[in-house]
C-alpha cells in the first residue's frame, strides 16, 4: 500500500520507533509501529482485519471517509484513501478492496 502523511511531523512519528516511543510512550509507539507494519505489508485496505486487534473500521459523523486501527484505547490511527477517484460501493461505503493508497492523518481518541 502507499502511505502518505498530512505533515512531516506525523512522518517522523510513524516512521521511526524513537520518534514514536518518545511521543507516544511504549505500549501506543510499540502499536503504531506494528500497525505501520501491517499497513505497509497490506496490498489494499481489505487485507487489514476488521476483528481485534487491528479493528479496521469505516468512521462516520463528521468523520465519513476516514478510517482508523486501534493503538491503545482509545487512542485510533486515523487515515483517508488517498485513491483518485475514491471508489464507493453501492451501499455507500468505501471499497476496502480498491484503496492501495493512504494518507494518515492523526493519531487521537476519536471519542
Amino acid at each position: 500500500m502507499i502511505i502518505s502523511f498530512k505533515s512531516k511531523k506525523l512522518q517522523k512519528i510513524c516512521s521511526t520507533r524513537k520518534s514514536a516511543l518518545k511521543e507516544l510512550g511504549q505500549t501506543k509507539g510499540n502499536k503504531l509501529m506494528l500497525r505501520m507494519v501491517e499497513l505497509n505489508a497490506a496490498i489494499a485496505l481489505s487485507d487489514i482485519s476488521q476483528l481485534p486487534p487491528a479493528r479496521l473500521h469505516e468512521l462516520t459523523g463528521n468523520r465519513k471517509g476516514q478510517f482508523s486501527v486501534d493503538l491503545e484505547h482509545p487512542y485510533r490511527l486515523l487515515f483517508m484513501p488517498n485513491n483518485e477517484p475514491i471508489l464507493v460501493k453501492k451501499d455507500g461505503g468505501l471499497d476496502k478492496a480498491k484503496i492501495n493508497e493512504i494518507i494518515i492523518i492523526g493519531i487521537e481518541d476519536t471519542h
